[in-house]
């Protein structure tokens, strides 16, 4: 499986006509403190995606405030997913074509068989922007909420939103 890249994330925006959107380019961040000292005083709400692994080789992406902390068993509850946990570096390179520290939902670009549940906490989809890594950790993207969830749509993805 290739591993994404921020170019292949600019192409399929562009492919998309989403161009309404703004990259800071940084050092390396390898955690969500990190890459939030290179992006301070711009708006836009600072996202954590995890990716866990259920039952039966089931995915979800879980994209919520990078300040919030994760309830598996809340998620559980929620989605009716069954034995969550984070899913192994191997599941992430092999379903998404990311390195830990890097998800995002432009990970779904190289997610071949669409087996990825997408969802969404309540508490970002009014904010009018989210910031990622597109891909690689040197990047931050800003883009705009109803963008993202075009990009999802266009990409085969349903996201729900869910109340964590």
């Amino acid at each position: 499986m290739p591993m994404g890249t921020y170019q292949q994330v600019k192409d399929e925006l562009k492919k998309l006509e989403i161009d309404d959107y703004d990259v800071v380019d940084h050092p390396a961040a390898h955690t969500t403190e990190e890459a939030d000292k290179y992006i301070a005083g711009r708006e836009g709400v600072r996202t954590k995606t995890m990716f866990l692994k259920g039952k039966k080789k089931k995915f979800y992406m879980v994209i919520m405030d990078d300040k919030k902390r994760m309830d598996f068993h809340e998620f559980q509850d929620l989605t009716g997913a069954k034995r969550v946990s984070m899913a192994r570096p191997e599941d992430l390179a092999e379903q998404l074509g990311l390195a830990p520290g890097i998800v995002s939902p432009f990970g779904l670009l190289n997610n071949t068989d669409h087996n990825v549940q997408v969802y969404f906490d309540k508490d970002i989809v009014d904010e009018p922007i989210q910031t990622f890594h597109p891909n690689e950790n040197t990047h931050t993207i800003f883009i705009k909420t109803p963008d993202l969830f075009k990009f999802l749509k266009e990409e085969g993805y349903e996201p729900e939103i869910i109340d964590l």
